[in-house]
């Protein structure tokens, strides 16, 4: 049995196939907007304060930075996600006692509060969590908190996110920019040949693509339009594998 073989069995096929491009631009990305929220966050807080709100913004990234067009790594969803997550947190630590039971229920409540206003954001709990947790040094910033180091390190993350994938087409960020470019890379190249019978009868329309995922009762972290385009190429792919194929005599 080969190196790649057992590799495969142990670990289980790639989930994430990306370049090794790819792979290194979003370790570098992280690189900067992790160093610019240390820089910010210490010259606020205390090591210990420190640490914690960098933990959650360490998680949002990884998905600014390594899933820049992920539904959850948008700007609403990092800039909410973060701060109505720590408003919960504040407001736990202030009406509940006990710390682990506030700790509890601030995650839970970001969660919730998350869902309806659609800002889903993964390390918003973490955020939540870390202002029950996160020592003198945060209860004494009270709300002040949520200003610096909150939303100073959201705005630093997110203008570096921006800043460093602009130049890479197929990572600006946020991701309307990318699509924006998409579209206007397609308006200059030359018209695309008719669709084939075949190839109009396989086309899905959003609002069926909408009608799916509302029918599914879980988060799915795919837009519709990303489900459209991965069709749309899946399609088009067999498509050419049909036409390569021999006919029959």
């Amino acid at each position: 049995m080969g190196i790649r073989t057992r590799w495969k069995r142990w670990f289980g096929d790639d989930p994430h196939p990306v370049s090794h491009g790819e792979k290194l631009l979003s370790a570098l990305g992280a690189f900067f907007g992790i160093l610019g929220l240390l820089v910010i966050s210490n010259n606020v807080l205390d090591i210990q304060g420190t640490a914690l709100v960098v933990t959650s913004m360490g998680a949002s990234a990884v998905l600014v930075f390594a899933a820049p067009h992920s539904p959850l790594s948008q700007p609403w969803p990092v800039l909410g996600g973060h701060l109505l997550s720590s408003t919960v947190g504040i407001v736990c630590a202030m009406l509940i006692d006990d710390m682990l039971t506030a700790a509890a229920v601030a995650v839970a409540l970001s969660i919730a509060v998350m869902f309806y206003t659609r800002c889903l954001h993964p390390p918003g709990g973490a955020a939540a969590l870390a202002t029950v947790v996160g020592g003198e040094s945060v209860r004494a910033l009270g709300f002040a908190y949520l200003v610096t180091p909150v939303l100073l390190n959201v705005l630093v993350l997110l203008s570096v996110a921006m800043m460093f994938n602009a130049p890479f087409l197929h990572r600006r960020y946020p991701r309307w920019l990318a699509e924006l470019g998409a579209a206007n890379a397609a308006s200059q190249a030359t018209a695309e040949a008719a669709p084939t019978e075949a190839e109009e009868k396989l086309v899905i329309a959003h609002s069926d693509l909408v009608y799916a995922l509302s029918q599914i009762d879980s988060y799915v972290d795919i837009s519709e339009e990303d489900l459209l385009r991965i069709y749309q190429l899946a399609t088009q792919h067999a498509q050419v594998d049909g036409d390569k194929m021999p006919q029959a005599a």
